[in-house]
């Protein structure tokens, strides 16, 4: 039976754990070629074992976003493989650490930076040829709730993720015309095992989050990743340049 993404190729940064992880399965299960990009090999390689075994195409690129050459030859093993590039989730990111502004480590602050968004747009570089040479393709940037409220504590993560959406902006009105499609996903607090892990070290937090959030519970990575079908989708074909909030309400506030 014919399924959406078939003849369709995906890329993931950030593809081996977390929201990057669930995205991939998802692609592949819409009948995707993927592709796991992601600096944790070891995670990439099985998620793109599992997929193959289970009568999928996959393949594992070691990239680390920061770094133009790696990002490049990513975008380079995927034409090899594939011979074209169709949807591309833009997910790798980190979050740094929790200080006041001027209290923010110069080292911390750069990192975050040159991963979330310095990553995002050394993706779009190599990215956007390929698309262009095919004639069509959809951009999906992870941006955050954090891109477009303030977030004490969180300097750089929210002034990368505020950044990530001002270049989905620009880029999609940049490339509409060539028939490529640009958006931003913005979650808030979504159960990850990242947020597993700190909130098992701090049994108090999931309570305190979750009662930030109007709809009173935290988001899955499943729920990010259907949004991230769906903007790649024929259903979202007037869609482009948009932010989507997947906040369960904080930023109707």
């Amino acid at each position: 039976m014919p399924r959406p993404f078939d003849g369709k190729v995906a890329l993931v940064t950030g593809g081996a754990s977390g929201i990057g992880q669930v995205a991939v399965l998802a692609f592949a299960r819409e009948g995707a070629k993927v592709v796991i990009a992601d600096v944790a090999v070891a995670e990439g390689k099985s998620t793109a074992q599992l997929i193959t075994q289970n009568g999928g195409q996959a393949i594992f690129v070691k990239a680390d976003v920061t770094n133009s050459a790696e990002v490049e030859a990513m975008i380079a093993a995927t034409d090899q493989a594939f011979g074209r590039l169709d949807f591309a989730l833009n997910n790798a990111g980190i979050d740094g650490v929790r200080a006041q502004t001027a209290d923010y480590p110069e080292e911390i602050w750069t990192q975050v930076i040159a991963t979330n968004l310095t990553g995002v747009y050394l993706c779009l570089k190599f990215e956007i040829p390929l698309m262009l040479r095919q004639g069509s393709g959809v951009i999906i940037n992870m941006s955050s709730v954090a891109g477009v409220i303030g977030f004490p504590g969180h300097a750089a993560y929210t002034a990368s993720k505020h950044g990530v959406i001002g270049l989905t902006k620009t880029a999609a009105l940049e490339y509409a015309k060539a028939g490529i499609r640009i958006n931003a996903l913005c979650p808030t607090y979504t159960r990850t095992p990242m947020l597993e892990r700190i909130v098992a070290s701090k049994p108090h937090l999931e309570t305190k989050l979750k009662a930030r959030v109007p709809l009173g519970r935290l988001g899955t990575p499943e729920e990010i990743a259907a949004a991230a079908v769906f903007l790649c989708s024929d259903g979202a074909s007037f869609i482009t340049g948009h932010a989507l909030m997947m906040d369960g309400g904080i930023t109707a506030a």
